[in-house]
């Protein structure tokens, strides 16, 4: 009898050169409140067969979601530090439960034999792997709100879409986006009407994976799409070298000036990304569970309690652990989205000064949590009459803004969880005023209690700190001022307590020197100037790259202190992979 030796198949190559990488894996399925951390433990390439751990310590998972199919995301972290990020999806893949412990458990997964899956219509997905690139623009409100992202795969149905986490807010399920834009390497572009069909967690990094129906084709559209989609199938082929395949690269991946001007851009933007140490991870982290939060409550129609409490402990801890390391890093949540940002900002700055009179303040945990989902009702109107929370808004979107207290309680109630009474009291009160000018009550001085006044001075002390809108952003000193005008409004011993504590050069906020340097504060002396500088740009160079600490004398090295400066106003952002 003739042995045949069987040979594994192009795609499982192509996961085993993805493990071999620096990598994190990633399991998902429609049963998990989020993604879980998995840990490959073999990959048999002759049987096609992956062995995985997955960590769900700490999840409310059955143990019945690992016997069935699950999406597996691979992501390859690239660069010293880490500067470049590549996430690869495989979908649908058959798994069997193997053994588990109460944190642990092992399971088989079946790899695919052949790159393409089909979609629901029964047409064929082909995968953008092996390097192919294909950027996708959605206009997600009528000539307004334009959203970013990469295609992860396309077939003449739809395309799997990974987007920046910061971008799910303006997204629902079966939501009709008026435009997509799928622009490929050399220029050609196609152009259709579309419907949100699924939105999950796309691993561990800030993105989400978008699924999108294309909708109202017309026949050119349609014989456009197939081309696009055959000459995918063509690329991939070409790129992975398919027995039985004699084809060449598909003109659609051949990169064009543009696309080239781009991506030089972006290796230099990534270029510029310094390594993050464990606090600034951890404050990330705690911005991104928010966001994460938010699509749960969004699309899984559950209310992700243990989520939200966790997010109010890591930042507890965090501060406890290094106070002065917490608060300058604070500064890597600036390019977050302002609900997120301005909930982080409070309730941290909220801890710090309970803490300082308080140790053991009771309820502090209920207080940090209902700061944190204060604002959350925001996002949850973002429609076609508030496209976005970042623009110049109407009287009327104003006004439609200030409902977002009854939104978020409302959401409460829909998804049967409700607050704490400490927790409820910070979401009602924490826009209530002196004199009776907040909202949603117009409650005065007599009907807030202490712990509220000094949350409503944090509050407008960021708002100020922060361009908004069309609103500049103003130095701490002139935030100062600006309060203390509005005495009537917000408590003016909070406000001084508040000066005495973090001065006029707080730490984590940018500062500019008479030489020419921008450098962000990590520490201040006991007069409240810098005392140690993270020097980040020259302005005479501003393409160097820049990662200096200077302390002590050695500031005079760098010209005289100047005042707080925005980042925005000298485009330093906070890099992702």
């Amino acid at each position: 009898m003739q042995v045949i030796n069987k040979k594994p198949s192009p795609p499982l190559f192509v996961i085993e050169s993805l493990l071999k990488q620096n990598h994190t894996i990633s399991i998902y399925s429609g049963a998990l409140p989020d993604a879980l951390p998995a840990e490959m433990i073999e990959l048999n390439l002759m049987e096609g067969i992956l062995i995985l751990d997955i960590n769900y310590a700490g999840s409310e998972v059955d143990e019945n979601v690992f016997n069935g199919n699950l999406n597996i995301d691979i992501e390859i972290i690239k660069g010293v530090p880490p500067s470049e990020r590549e996430g690869y999806s495989i979908s649908s893949i058959p798994t069997t439960l193997l053994e588990t412990d109460a944190n642990l458990c092992r399971v088989e997964c079946l790899l695919p034999e052949s790159f393409f899956a089909y979609d629901k219509r029964g047409a064929v997905r082909i995968p953008f792997i092996l390097g192919m690139n294909c950027r996708a623009r959605l206009e997600v409100f009528t000539h307004y709100l334009n959203i970013s992202g990469i295609v992860k795969n396309l077939s003449v149905g739809g395309c799997l879409l990974e987007l920046q986490l910061i971008d799910s807010a303006a997204l629902d399920i079966n939501q009709r986006i008026p435009k997509i834009y799928l622009e490929f390497p050399n220029g050609d572009i196609f152009i259709s009407e579309g419907i949100v069909r699924h939105i999950r967690l796309f691993g561990n990094h800030g993105y989400i994976a978008t699924g999108i129906e294309f909708t109202n084709l017309s026949p050119k559209q349609s014989e456009v799409l197939f081309h696009m989609v055959t000459e995918s199938e063509r690329e991939i082929a070409y790129l992975s070298g398919m027995s039985g395949h004699e084809v060449t690269k598909s003109p659609l991946f051949i990169p064009g000036s543009s696309e080239k001007i781009l991506r030089l851009k972006e290796i230099q933007e990534r270029e510029k990304r310094a390594q993050q140490s464990p606090m600034e991870k951890g404050i990330m982290e705690i911005a991104h569970q928010l966001q994460i939060g938010l699509i749960t409550i969004k699309t899984k129609k559950n209310f992700p309690a243990k989520q939200f409490y966790d997010c109010a402990d890591a930042l507890l801890f965090l501060l406890s652990n290094d106070r002065k390391a917490f608060l300058y890093s604070l500064s890597f949540i600036r390019d977050e989205p302002t609900w997120v940002r301005h909930s982080i900002n409070v309730a941290s700055r909220f801890a710090d000064i309970i803490l300082s009179h308080s140790p053991h303040f009771p309820e502090l945990r209920e207080y940090v949590l209902g700061i944190l989902l204060h604002n959350m009702g925001k996002p949850l109107l973002i429609s076609e009459k508030l496209p976005s929370l970042d623009i110049n808004l109407t009287n009327e979107q104003r006004t439609l803004l200030k409902k977002h207290v009854k939104v978020i309680l409302d959401k409460f109630d829909e998804l049967n969880w409700q607050p704490d009474s400490v927790c409820r009291g910070v979401i009602e009160n924490a826009n209530e005023k002196l004199d009776g000018s907040g909202y949603p009550s117009g409650k005065n001085h007599t009907q807030i209690s202490p712990v509220m006044k000094l949350i409503s001075v944090l509050k407008i002390i960021d708002k100020l700190s922060y361009r908004r809108n069309d609103l500049k952003s103003y130095t701490p000193l002139e935030v100062y001022r600006i309060v203390n005008q509005q005495q009537a409004e917000y408590e003016r011993k909070w406000l001084v307590y508040y000066m005495q504590l973090y001065g006029t050069y707080p730490i984590g906020s940018l500062v500019k020197y008479s030489g020419g340097f921008l450098g962000w504060v990590i520490d201040i002396d006991s007069t409240g100037l810098p005392a140690t500088v993270k020097v980040v740009k020259d302005l005479r160079y501003p393409d160097a790259n820049i990662n200096s600490i200077i302390s002590g004398s050695d500031l005079a090295q760098i010209g005289r202190l100047e005042n707080v400066v925005d980042p925005v106003e000298y485009e330093i952002r906070v890099k992702k992979l």
